[in-house]
Protein backbone atom coordinates (compact mmCIF):
# COMPACT_ATOMS: atom_id res chain seq x y z
CA UNK A 1 0.00 0.00 0.00
CA UNK A 2 1.24 3.49 -0.83
CA UNK A 3 2.06 5.62 2.19
CA UNK A 4 -0.39 8.30 1.04
CA UNK A 5 -3.12 5.66 1.39
CA UNK A 6 -2.02 5.00 4.99
CA UNK A 7 -2.23 8.74 5.73
CA UNK A 8 -5.75 8.79 4.29
CA UNK A 9 -6.68 5.68 6.30
CA UNK A 10 -5.59 7.27 9.58
CA UNK A 11 -7.07 10.67 8.66
CA UNK A 12 -10.46 8.96 8.39
CA UNK A 13 -10.11 7.48 11.88
CA UNK A 14 -9.22 3.93 10.95
CA UNK A 15 -6.62 1.81 12.73
CA UNK A 16 -3.30 0.90 11.15
CA UNK A 17 -2.14 -2.71 11.17
CA UNK A 18 1.12 -3.87 12.75
CA UNK A 19 2.62 -4.32 9.28
CA UNK A 20 1.52 -0.85 8.14
CA UNK A 21 3.10 0.78 11.20
CA UNK A 22 6.33 -1.18 10.62
CA UNK A 23 6.28 0.01 6.99
CA UNK A 24 5.84 3.60 8.16
CA UNK A 25 8.72 3.56 10.65
CA UNK A 26 11.13 1.60 8.45
CA UNK A 27 10.40 3.77 5.42
CA UNK A 28 10.83 7.02 7.36
CA UNK A 29 14.16 5.97 8.92
CA UNK A 30 15.51 4.81 5.54
CA UNK A 31 14.47 8.05 3.83
CA UNK A 32 11.94 6.37 1.55
CA UNK A 33 9.12 8.30 3.22
CA UNK A 34 9.78 12.07 3.04
CA UNK A 35 9.38 14.48 5.94
CA UNK A 36 6.27 16.12 4.51
CA UNK A 37 4.37 12.82 4.36
CA UNK A 38 5.44 11.82 7.87
CA UNK A 39 4.38 15.26 9.12
CA UNK A 40 0.95 14.67 7.59
CA UNK A 41 0.71 11.28 9.29
CA UNK A 42 1.66 12.78 12.65
CA UNK A 43 -1.05 15.40 12.30
CA UNK A 44 -3.56 12.65 11.46
CA UNK A 45 -2.48 10.75 14.59
CA UNK A 46 -2.83 13.94 16.67
CA UNK A 47 -6.36 14.49 15.38
CA UNK A 48 -7.60 10.89 15.28
CA UNK A 49 -5.55 9.24 18.03
CA UNK A 50 -4.33 5.66 18.19
CA UNK A 51 -5.66 2.52 19.83
CA UNK A 52 -3.57 0.95 22.59
CA UNK A 53 -2.48 -1.77 20.15
CA UNK A 54 -1.46 0.80 17.53
CA UNK A 55 0.56 2.75 20.11
CA UNK A 56 2.26 -0.46 21.28
CA UNK A 57 3.03 -1.44 17.67
CA UNK A 58 4.46 2.04 16.99
CA UNK A 59 6.61 1.78 20.12
CA UNK A 60 7.99 -1.64 19.15
CA UNK A 61 8.69 -0.58 15.57
CA UNK A 62 10.56 2.49 16.85
CA UNK A 63 12.40 0.37 19.43
CA UNK A 64 13.67 -2.00 16.72
CA UNK A 65 14.73 0.82 14.36
CA UNK A 66 18.27 0.72 15.84
CA UNK A 67 20.30 -0.93 18.59
CA UNK A 68 18.48 -2.90 21.27
CA UNK A 69 20.47 -3.44 24.47
CA UNK A 70 20.53 -7.01 25.81
CA UNK A 71 20.86 -7.09 29.60
CA UNK A 72 19.81 -10.73 30.00
CA UNK A 73 23.27 -11.74 31.25
CA UNK A 74 22.94 -9.39 34.25
CA UNK A 75 21.48 -10.84 37.47
CA UNK A 76 17.93 -10.31 38.65
CA UNK A 77 15.11 -8.18 37.29
CA UNK A 78 16.62 -5.17 35.52
CA UNK A 79 15.00 -2.02 36.93
CA UNK A 80 14.72 1.48 35.49
CA UNK A 81 12.93 4.74 36.27
CA UNK A 82 12.13 7.68 34.05
CA UNK A 83 10.88 11.19 34.67
CA UNK A 84 9.06 13.13 31.96
CA UNK A 85 11.14 16.17 32.93
CA UNK A 86 10.97 18.88 35.52
CA UNK A 87 12.85 21.41 37.64
CA UNK A 88 14.94 20.45 40.67
CA UNK A 89 14.30 16.79 39.87
CA UNK A 90 17.35 14.87 41.07
CA UNK A 91 15.48 11.67 41.91
CA UNK A 92 17.64 9.34 39.77
CA UNK A 93 20.78 10.10 41.78
CA UNK A 94 18.89 9.25 44.97
CA UNK A 95 16.59 6.40 43.99
CA UNK A 96 18.93 4.38 41.74
CA UNK A 97 21.70 3.87 44.36
CA UNK A 98 19.15 3.25 47.15
CA UNK A 99 17.41 0.53 45.14
CA UNK A 100 20.80 -1.01 44.31
CA UNK A 101 21.69 -0.97 48.01
CA UNK A 102 18.47 -2.94 48.62
CA UNK A 103 19.64 -5.64 46.20
CA UNK A 104 18.19 -4.27 42.96
CA UNK A 105 19.84 -4.25 39.54
CA UNK A 106 19.56 -0.73 38.09
CA UNK A 107 21.02 -0.37 34.58
CA UNK A 108 19.95 3.07 33.37
CA UNK A 109 20.58 5.12 30.26
CA UNK A 110 19.76 8.81 30.73
CA UNK A 111 19.58 11.99 28.71
CA UNK A 112 20.75 15.60 28.88
CA UNK A 113 18.73 18.65 29.83
CA UNK A 114 17.29 21.01 27.26
CA UNK A 115 15.41 24.23 27.89
CA UNK A 116 13.96 24.55 31.40
CA UNK A 117 14.38 20.86 32.34
CA UNK A 118 17.51 19.39 33.89
CA UNK A 119 19.36 16.29 32.64
CA UNK A 120 20.87 13.52 34.76
CA UNK A 121 23.97 13.27 32.57
CA UNK A 122 24.78 16.97 33.07
CA UNK A 123 24.47 16.49 36.82
CA UNK A 124 26.84 13.51 36.76
CA UNK A 125 29.35 15.43 34.66
CA UNK A 126 29.46 18.20 37.29
CA UNK A 127 31.56 15.74 39.32
CA UNK A 128 35.15 16.06 38.01
CA UNK A 129 36.35 13.18 35.84
CA UNK A 130 33.02 11.41 35.42
CA UNK A 131 32.70 9.79 31.98
CA UNK A 132 29.13 8.93 31.08
CA UNK A 133 30.14 7.62 27.62
CA UNK A 134 30.80 4.00 28.63
CA UNK A 135 31.02 0.97 26.31
CA UNK A 136 28.33 -1.67 26.74
CA UNK A 137 30.85 -4.08 28.25
CA UNK A 138 31.98 -1.44 30.75
CA UNK A 139 28.36 -0.53 31.54
CA UNK A 140 27.49 -4.13 32.36
CA UNK A 141 30.68 -4.59 34.36
CA UNK A 142 29.82 -1.61 36.56
CA UNK A 143 26.28 -2.92 37.11
CA UNK A 144 27.58 -6.40 38.02
CA UNK A 145 30.06 -4.94 40.48
CA UNK A 146 27.96 -2.16 41.99
CA UNK A 147 24.31 -2.97 41.24
CA UNK A 148 23.80 0.41 39.55
CA UNK A 149 25.18 2.41 36.63
CA UNK A 150 23.82 5.49 34.87
CA UNK A 151 25.34 6.31 31.46
CA UNK A 152 24.51 8.11 28.22
CA UNK A 153 22.50 6.43 25.49
CA UNK A 154 24.29 4.49 22.76
CA UNK A 155 24.69 6.27 19.45
CA UNK A 156 22.13 4.23 17.48
CA UNK A 157 19.42 3.79 20.09
CA UNK A 158 15.99 4.37 18.49
CA UNK A 159 17.00 6.48 15.46
CA UNK A 160 13.31 6.63 14.51
CA UNK A 161 12.64 8.69 17.62
CA UNK A 162 15.38 11.20 16.77
CA UNK A 163 13.88 11.80 13.31
CA UNK A 164 10.28 11.85 14.52
CA UNK A 165 11.02 14.14 17.47
CA UNK A 166 12.66 16.68 15.16
CA UNK A 167 9.45 16.78 13.11
CA UNK A 168 7.15 16.91 16.13
CA UNK A 169 8.96 20.01 17.32
CA UNK A 170 8.13 21.95 14.12
CA UNK A 171 4.67 20.56 13.30
CA UNK A 172 2.77 21.33 16.54
CA UNK A 173 2.47 17.62 17.39
CA UNK A 174 4.71 17.66 20.51
CA UNK A 175 1.65 17.29 22.76
CA UNK A 176 0.25 14.20 20.98
CA UNK A 177 -0.03 11.49 23.67
CA UNK A 178 0.55 8.42 21.44
CA UNK A 179 3.67 10.10 20.01
CA UNK A 180 4.96 11.16 23.45
CA UNK A 181 4.30 7.70 24.90
CA UNK A 182 5.95 5.82 22.04
CA UNK A 183 8.94 8.20 22.14
CA UNK A 184 9.57 7.60 25.84
CA UNK A 185 8.76 3.89 25.94
CA UNK A 186 10.69 2.95 22.79
CA UNK A 187 13.89 4.31 24.39
CA UNK A 188 13.16 2.67 27.75
CA UNK A 189 12.44 -0.71 26.13
CA UNK A 190 15.45 -0.48 23.81
CA UNK A 191 17.60 0.11 26.92
CA UNK A 192 16.89 -3.47 28.01
CA UNK A 193 14.99 -3.07 31.30
CA UNK A 194 12.46 -5.63 32.54
CA UNK A 195 10.55 -3.27 34.85
CA UNK A 196 10.11 0.49 34.64
CA UNK A 197 8.71 3.05 37.08
CA UNK A 198 7.63 6.29 35.41
CA UNK A 199 7.33 9.70 37.06
CA UNK A 200 4.85 11.67 34.96
CA UNK A 201 4.99 15.34 35.90
CA UNK A 202 2.09 17.76 35.65
CA UNK A 203 1.92 21.51 36.20
CA UNK A 204 3.64 24.73 35.21
CA UNK A 205 7.09 23.13 34.91
CA UNK A 206 5.97 19.98 33.08
CA UNK A 207 5.22 19.13 29.47
CA UNK A 208 1.77 17.90 30.58
CA UNK A 209 0.15 20.99 32.07
CA UNK A 210 -3.05 19.38 33.35
CA UNK A 211 -3.62 16.44 35.68
CA UNK A 212 -5.99 14.87 33.12
CA UNK A 213 -3.35 14.91 30.36
CA UNK A 214 -0.74 13.49 32.75
CA UNK A 215 -2.99 10.56 33.71
CA UNK A 216 -3.78 9.92 30.03
CA UNK A 217 -0.05 9.76 29.25
CA UNK A 218 0.62 7.57 32.31
CA UNK A 219 -2.13 5.11 31.35
CA UNK A 220 -0.91 4.98 27.76
CA UNK A 221 2.67 4.17 28.76
CA UNK A 222 1.60 1.52 31.29
CA UNK A 223 -0.62 -0.01 28.58
CA UNK A 224 2.35 -0.15 26.20
CA UNK A 225 4.38 -1.98 28.82
CA UNK A 226 1.57 -4.49 29.37
CA UNK A 227 1.25 -5.13 25.62
CA UNK A 228 4.96 -5.93 25.25
CA UNK A 229 5.36 -8.00 28.40
CA UNK A 230 7.13 -5.49 30.65
CA UNK A 231 6.17 -4.49 34.18
CA UNK A 232 5.42 -0.75 34.23
CA UNK A 233 3.99 1.57 36.89
CA UNK A 234 3.53 5.32 36.70
CA UNK A 235 3.30 7.98 39.38
CA UNK A 236 1.63 11.28 38.50
CA UNK A 237 3.42 13.99 40.50
CA UNK A 238 3.28 17.74 40.83
CA UNK A 239 5.55 20.17 38.99
CA UNK A 240 3.82 23.44 39.96
CA UNK A 241 6.97 24.24 41.92
CA UNK A 242 10.51 22.81 41.81
CA UNK A 243 10.68 19.32 43.31
CA UNK A 244 13.94 19.93 45.18
CA UNK A 245 15.10 23.18 46.74
CA UNK A 246 18.30 23.27 44.65
CA UNK A 247 18.34 23.92 40.90
CA UNK A 248 21.53 23.56 38.89
CA UNK A 249 23.77 20.61 38.14
CA UNK A 250 26.25 20.46 41.03
CA UNK A 251 23.63 21.97 43.35
CA UNK A 252 21.27 19.09 42.58
CA UNK A 253 24.04 16.55 43.16
CA UNK A 254 24.65 18.28 46.48
CA UNK A 255 20.99 17.86 47.40
CA UNK A 256 21.08 14.18 46.38
CA UNK A 257 24.09 13.67 48.67
CA UNK A 258 22.20 15.44 51.47
CA UNK A 259 19.21 13.10 51.06
CA UNK A 260 21.46 10.01 50.96
CA UNK A 261 23.29 11.29 54.05
CA UNK A 262 20.07 11.64 56.04
CA UNK A 263 20.30 15.45 56.07
CA UNK A 264 16.87 16.05 54.48
CA UNK A 265 13.60 15.96 56.45
CA UNK A 266 11.51 12.89 55.62
CA UNK A 267 8.47 15.13 55.00
CA UNK A 268 10.34 17.00 52.26
CA UNK A 269 8.63 16.62 48.82
CA UNK A 270 11.85 15.45 47.12
CA UNK A 271 12.32 12.80 49.82
CA UNK A 272 8.69 11.70 49.52
CA UNK A 273 8.73 11.32 45.72
CA UNK A 274 12.03 9.40 45.92
CA UNK A 275 10.51 7.02 48.47
CA UNK A 276 7.46 6.42 46.27
CA UNK A 277 9.60 5.75 43.19
CA UNK A 278 11.92 3.48 45.14
CA UNK A 279 9.03 1.57 46.75
CA UNK A 280 7.52 0.79 43.36
CA UNK A 281 10.87 -0.25 41.89
CA UNK A 282 11.48 -2.67 44.79
CA UNK A 283 7.99 -4.15 44.40
CA UNK A 284 8.40 -4.62 40.62
CA UNK A 285 11.81 -6.16 41.28
CA UNK A 286 10.28 -8.69 43.73
CA UNK A 287 12.52 -7.27 46.46
CA UNK A 288 9.66 -6.12 48.71
CA UNK A 289 6.10 -7.37 49.23
CA UNK A 290 4.46 -4.00 49.81
CA UNK A 291 5.04 -0.25 50.15
CA UNK A 292 5.58 -0.38 53.90
CA UNK A 293 8.30 -3.03 53.68
CA UNK A 294 9.93 -1.24 50.73
CA UNK A 295 10.03 2.13 52.49
CA UNK A 296 11.57 0.58 55.58
CA UNK A 297 14.31 -0.94 53.40
CA UNK A 298 15.03 2.35 51.62
CA UNK A 299 15.23 4.41 54.81
CA UNK A 300 17.53 1.80 56.35
CA UNK A 301 19.90 2.18 53.38
CA UNK A 302 19.99 5.94 54.01
CA UNK A 303 20.71 5.55 57.70
CA UNK A 304 23.46 2.92 57.28
CA UNK A 305 25.14 4.93 54.48
CA UNK A 306 25.01 2.14 51.90
CA UNK A 307 22.88 4.15 49.45
CA UNK A 308 25.45 6.96 49.37
CA UNK A 309 28.20 4.36 49.05
CA UNK A 310 26.56 2.97 45.90
CA UNK A 311 26.52 6.45 44.34
CA UNK A 312 30.16 7.03 45.32
CA UNK A 313 31.18 3.65 43.88
CA UNK A 314 29.32 4.33 40.62
CA UNK A 315 31.08 7.67 40.15
CA UNK A 316 34.48 6.11 40.90
CA UNK A 317 33.85 3.26 38.42
CA UNK A 318 32.89 5.83 35.76
CA UNK A 319 36.18 7.68 36.30
CA UNK A 320 34.89 10.45 38.57
CA UNK A 321 36.36 11.83 41.77
CA UNK A 322 34.01 10.29 44.35
CA UNK A 323 35.75 12.15 47.19
CA UNK A 324 33.51 15.14 46.38
CA UNK A 325 30.39 13.15 47.26
CA UNK A 326 30.15 14.05 50.92
CA UNK A 327 28.06 16.82 52.47
CA UNK A 328 31.21 18.79 53.32
CA UNK A 329 33.15 18.31 50.07
CA UNK A 330 30.17 19.08 47.80
CA UNK A 331 30.53 22.72 48.89
CA UNK A 332 33.65 22.96 46.69
CA UNK A 333 31.64 22.09 43.58
CA UNK A 334 29.01 24.79 44.20
CA UNK A 335 31.44 27.61 44.92
CA UNK A 336 30.78 30.62 42.66
CA UNK A 337 31.82 34.27 42.33
CA UNK A 338 28.57 35.78 43.62
CA UNK A 339 25.64 34.75 45.82
CA UNK A 340 22.66 37.05 45.22
CA UNK A 341 19.52 36.94 47.37
CA UNK A 342 16.17 37.60 45.69
CA UNK A 343 13.99 39.29 48.34
CA UNK A 344 10.24 39.31 48.76
CA UNK A 345 8.61 42.65 47.95
CA UNK A 346 5.40 41.92 49.87
CA UNK A 347 3.94 40.28 52.96
CA UNK A 348 1.74 37.27 52.42
CA UNK A 349 1.73 33.61 51.39
CA UNK A 350 3.47 31.86 48.51
CA UNK A 351 0.37 30.62 46.67
CA UNK A 352 2.05 29.37 43.51
CA UNK A 353 5.12 29.26 41.33
CA UNK A 354 5.83 29.11 37.62
CA UNK A 355 8.28 26.21 37.68
CA UNK A 356 9.04 26.52 33.97
CA UNK A 357 10.08 30.17 34.44
CA UNK A 358 12.27 29.16 37.41
CA UNK A 359 13.95 26.49 35.31
CA UNK A 360 14.47 29.01 32.50
CA UNK A 361 15.99 31.49 34.98
CA UNK A 362 18.49 28.84 36.08
CA UNK A 363 19.27 28.15 32.43
CA UNK A 364 19.93 31.87 31.87
CA UNK A 365 22.51 31.79 34.68
CA UNK A 366 24.32 29.05 32.74
CA UNK A 367 22.86 25.95 34.40
CA UNK A 368 21.03 24.71 31.30
CA UNK A 369 20.88 24.80 27.52
CA UNK A 370 18.73 26.72 25.09
CA UNK A 371 20.30 24.64 22.26
CA UNK A 372 22.13 21.30 22.34
CA UNK A 373 25.41 23.10 21.59
CA UNK A 374 25.31 25.40 24.65
CA UNK A 375 28.01 24.88 27.28
CA UNK A 376 26.82 24.41 30.88
CA UNK A 377 28.45 25.92 33.95
CA UNK A 378 28.03 23.09 36.49
CA UNK A 379 28.34 25.32 39.59
CA UNK A 380 25.64 27.90 38.94
CA UNK A 381 21.93 27.86 39.63
CA UNK A 382 19.78 28.77 42.59
CA UNK A 383 18.68 27.57 46.01
CA UNK A 384 15.01 28.08 46.80
CA UNK A 385 14.21 29.32 50.31
CA UNK A 386 10.42 28.99 50.14
CA UNK A 387 7.80 26.51 49.03
CA UNK A 388 4.14 26.95 48.13
CA UNK A 389 2.14 27.55 51.30
CA UNK A 390 4.94 29.36 53.15
CA UNK A 391 4.26 32.71 54.81
CA UNK A 392 6.77 35.46 53.93
CA UNK A 393 7.41 39.04 54.93
CA UNK A 394 8.74 41.85 52.78
CA UNK A 395 12.53 41.54 52.73
CA UNK A 396 12.60 37.77 53.31
CA UNK A 397 14.84 35.81 50.93
CA UNK A 398 12.86 33.89 48.31
CA UNK A 399 15.91 32.28 46.72
CA UNK A 400 19.67 32.69 46.43
CA UNK A 401 21.25 32.87 42.97
CA UNK A 402 24.63 31.17 42.41
CA UNK A 403 26.31 33.33 39.77
CA UNK A 404 29.58 33.26 37.83
CA UNK A 405 28.54 35.44 34.87
CA UNK A 406 26.27 38.35 35.81
CA UNK A 407 25.16 39.39 32.31
CA UNK A 408 21.60 38.05 32.81
CA UNK A 409 21.28 38.64 36.55
CA UNK A 410 18.85 41.58 36.39
CA UNK A 411 16.56 39.66 34.02
CA UNK A 412 16.76 36.57 36.24
CA UNK A 413 15.85 38.55 39.38
CA UNK A 414 12.85 40.06 37.58
CA UNK A 415 11.85 36.62 36.30
CA UNK A 416 12.03 35.11 39.79
CA UNK A 417 9.83 37.87 41.25
CA UNK A 418 7.27 37.14 38.53
CA UNK A 419 7.54 33.36 38.97
CA UNK A 420 6.88 33.31 42.73
CA UNK A 421 3.28 34.38 43.39
CA UNK A 422 2.61 35.98 46.77
CA UNK A 423 -0.93 36.84 47.93
CA UNK A 424 -2.41 38.07 51.20
CA UNK A 425 -4.62 34.99 51.60
CA UNK A 426 -3.48 31.38 51.43
CA UNK A 427 -5.23 29.30 48.77
CA UNK A 428 -5.36 25.53 48.22
CA UNK A 429 -1.91 24.09 47.42
CA UNK A 430 -1.71 21.20 44.91
CA UNK A 431 -0.73 17.80 46.36
CA UNK A 432 2.76 16.45 45.69
CA UNK A 433 1.41 13.17 44.30
CA UNK A 434 -1.83 12.85 42.33
CA UNK A 435 -1.92 9.09 41.94
CA UNK A 436 -0.40 5.81 40.77
CA UNK A 437 -1.26 3.96 37.56
CA UNK A 438 -0.68 0.20 37.34
CA UNK A 439 -1.76 -2.30 34.71
CA UNK A 440 -4.70 -3.21 36.98
CA UNK A 441 -5.90 0.12 38.33
CA UNK A 442 -5.72 3.91 38.38
CA UNK A 443 -5.47 5.05 41.98
CA UNK A 444 -5.94 8.82 42.27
Amino acid sequence: MRFVDLIDKKAHGNSLTTEEIQQMVTGFVSGEIPDYQMSSMMMAILQRGMTSKETADLTMSMMHSGDVVDLSDLPGIKLDKHSTGGVGDTTTLIVAPLVAACGGTVAKMSGRGLGHTGGTLDKLESIPGTNIEQSMDSFKKIVRENGVAVIGQTGNLVPADKKMYALRDVTATVGCVPLIASSIMSKKLASGSDAIVLDVKTGTGAFMHTKEDAFELAKTMVSIGTHVGRSVRALVTDMNQPLGMKIGNALEVQEAVEVLSGEINEKDPLFEVCMLLGENMLILGNLAKNEEEARKMLIEKIHDGSGLKKLQNMIALEGGDASYLTVENMKKLVSVKQYIDVKSEADGYVVGMNAQAIGTAAQMLGAGRATKEDVIDPSVGMVMKVRCGDRVKSGDTLCTLYVNDDKNVEDVIKMMHEAIHIEKELCEIPPMVYGVVTEKAVNE
